[in-house]
């Protein structure tokens, strides 16, 4: 098991922690949080050692005001996309964010361009800024989008939003991300990251660790899915889920009116 105390030093993110909740902050602010300078890495480390500490429940994405991530760094200007790494891929991270037992929501609290829009994409819960601008960009640097946009975003908002977003490389603000269905909750800038760690403290206080990454493990799961496979992972989860004392514990707390005391870890199977 990870544990906080062993976190390194990162040089492109800033993680803290408020009770059960780990806060991964992208931390560039010179470069508006640009993806670059290690961050790929550093962001997969770190998203693997909250996963693995047993006292980290939910997990907030954010950046360092006043951008999520700009996207791309461009530093390298007309290079930047034409020296692939040896071992290149497009997914973005290594650790997806939907592979990992534990809720990440992004605190999207600023412009999110490129790779900035689609790292929060990977992200279960997206809270999005009312002015910032949020776009997958790349047909207008000579790319497409990447992070696995191509499968996410026809599942989000249908395949005519998704091309239009995915091929015209158009901007838009929070308020239209969220009637696209890209997020659920459209805010004020500095009222981002407060409302995500509301949400994250009690889904840390009153969701059974278990359940909540079977959901998760489901819900990601079901786009491969037919209803009937579904229908099936969801009966063996009830049935593991039922084994358990936190099946009892969840409705005694109810019952007595007090905080529940699970004992299940999300890494605990239940299919």
């Amino acid at each position: 098991m990870t544990t906080r105390s062993e976190l390194p030093q990162y040089q492109t993110l800033r993680v803290t922690f408020d009770g059960s909740v780990a806060i991964v902050m992208l931390n560039r602010p010179e470069r508006r949080n640009a993806f670059g300078g290690g961050m790929r890495e550093e962001l997969a480390d770190a998203f693997l050692r909250c996963d693995g500490d047993d006292a980290v429940r939910v997990i907030v994405l954010t950046g360092a005001p006043p951008a999520f991530c700009a996207g791309a760094d461009l530093g390298a200007g007309e290079q930047t996309f034409t020296e692939p790494a040896r071992e290149f891929s497009a997914a973005g991270l290594a650790v997806p964010a939907w592979t990992l037992g534990k809720p990440v929501i992004a605190a999207v609290n600023g412009h999110a361009i490129g790779i900035g829009l689609t790292l929060a994409l990977q992200c279960d819960i997206r809270l999005f800024a009312a002015d910032a601008r949020y776009g997958v960009v790349q047909v207008r640097r000579g790319m497409v989008g990447d992070a696995y946009s191509h499968w996410v975003l026809p599942r989000l908002v249908g395949l005519a939003n998704a091309a239009e977003i995915l091929l015209t490389g158009a901007t838009f603000d929070g308020r239209r991300a969220v009637e696209l269905s890209l997020g659920s909750r459209v805010l004020p800038a500095e009222q981002v990251l407060p409302a995500a760690l509301e949400l994250a403290h009690d889904i840390a206080i009153n969701t059974a660790p278990m359940s909540v990454a079977a959901s998760k493990r489901l819900l990601w799961d079901s786009y491969d899915l037919d209803r009937a496979g579904v229908g099936a992972r969801e009966t063996e989860i009830h049935l593991s889920l039922m084994a358990h004392d936190d099946a009892r514990e969840g409705v005694r707390a109810y019952i007595e009116r007090r905080d529940p005391r699970w004992t299940g870890r999300p890494a605990d199977p239940t299919s």
